[in-house]
């Protein structure tokens, strides 16, 4: 029997070994060479840091700040907004409107990723619907000068990626019982009050997993920057997609995706550190009520 449930994982192993492992593996080595003349992409007879060097420079690294400000300031906001969505439809809208609900969700999705981002060039336009009608109703004195900056790109990854940290949150609010939150407002806590206390400490897998689904893509996200952003929105998955495709310097696109890899890492590790944290005193408090109760 352990032979052939082992024998099942094969088919998922072969295709993360060859789709997950074996190109970051490439990507890595990659990142230790060097372009040897215009013409050639890399080199790997002379290995060394020199790319991570160049990659941590002052100019590339305002760049990965700007991608993290980004990517952690864009992860709150679909989570701030994406929190209120699901609870209402995995707790207060009719059980028969749910689908519809959830289908209108994902209706971003039935459009390419590009041409929804384009959409919002369109909109965003200074000489477009929305700065005409901001200008006729007096809200702007003139053109709207929004588009080609960190906020046009931090409303367009808000935006894509809104869905992605609705979904999981609402199969996370759904699961907790509604017998559960009745018990709590019977003992005289608040609708606020069960929410924070019972709703989210039950929900905490479900939130997890909209943050990690929100923020890594985001992080390595560069159609958003090079639709919206311009030299103002840039961000180091633009770049490093350039290194790629224009420069043809393979050896330093590596190393600046390793470093990306890196960082995103990094601020997950410190964000579940933190987390433990702050629900450190909580988590005794549980184990003094649960110990006094015994």
């Amino acid at each position: 029997m352990p032979k052939l449930k082992f024998g099942l994982a094969i088919p998922a192993w072969a295709w993360l070994l060859v789709f997950f492992v074996a190109p970051i593996f490439m990507v890595v080595v990659f990142s230790f060479g060097y372009k040897p003349s215009i013409f050639a992409t890399h080199a790997l007879d002379h290995l060394s840091f020199d790319r991570y060097l160049e990659a941590l420079s002052p100019t590339f690294f305002s760049t990965f700040l700007n991608t993290l400000w980004i990517g952690i300031l864009g992860t709150v906001l679909c989570l701030v907004i994406g929190a209120p969505v699901a609870y209402w439809i995995a707790v207060k809208a009719p059980p028969s409107k749910r689908g519809l609900l959830l289908a209108l969700v994902m209706v971003p999705f039935w459009t390419n990723f590009l041409v929804r981002t384009i959409g919002w060039q369109v909109i965003l336009a200074p000489e477009g619907w929305l700065s005409q009608l901001l200008q006729g109703i007096g809200v702007i004195p003139g053109p709207l000068d929004l588009l080609y900056s960190r906020g046009a790109v931090l409303l367009g990854v808000v935006y894509n990626y809104l869905p992605l940290m609705i979904l999981p949150l609402f199969v996370a609010f759904d699961r907790v019982s509604g017998p559960l939150r009745e018990a709590s407002k019977d003992l005289g806590a608040g609708s606020v009050s069960t929410f924070l206390r019972v709703t989210v400490p039950l929900a905490r897998p479900g939130i997890i997993a909209g943050v990690l689904l929100v923020y890594i893509p985001l992080m390595g996200d560069y159609i958003t920057a090079t639709v919206l952003g311009g030299a103002k929105g840039n961000m180091i998955g633009q770049v490093v997609a350039s290194q790629f495709q224009t420069a043809q310097n393979w050896a330093l696109g590596s190393a600046m995706a390793v470093l990306l890899i890196i960082v995103i890492m990094l601020s997950i590790a410190i964000a579940a550190g933190l987390l433990w944290l702050v629900t450190l005193p909580l988590r005794q408090r549980n184990r003094l009520v649960l110990g006094e109760g015994s």
